[in-house]
């Protein structure tokens, strides 16, 4: 079974996609590098980060956390602080 994954995008990543959020094609379940290797493989992709920052559902997450359909992904980038 797949599914349409929801992936937010901010900042840098916004600006490499041209969009603040895409759809990904992925099997049921999957995890959140697995979405991140598809979306490399659309334009501007190239460009992410081996580990980018993730959060699912606006919790941190992981490379390796399982993912349900309804479950939405975002990449954020870096962040610092003064």
């Amino acid at each position: 079974m797949t599914a349409q994954y929801r992936v937010l995008l901010f900042a840098r990543y916004a600006e490499l996609f041209g969009a603040s959020e895409v759809c990904v094609g992925a099997a049921v379940p999957t995890t959140p590098a697995q979405l991140c290797d598809a979306l490399r493989t659309l334009p501007g992709g190239a460009l992410l980060p081996a580990t980018p920052f993730l959060a699912v559902n606006g919790q941190q997450a992981f490379a390796g956390t399982v993912l349900g359909p309804d479950d939405e992904l975002a990449l954020l980038p870096p962040l610092a602080g003064g």
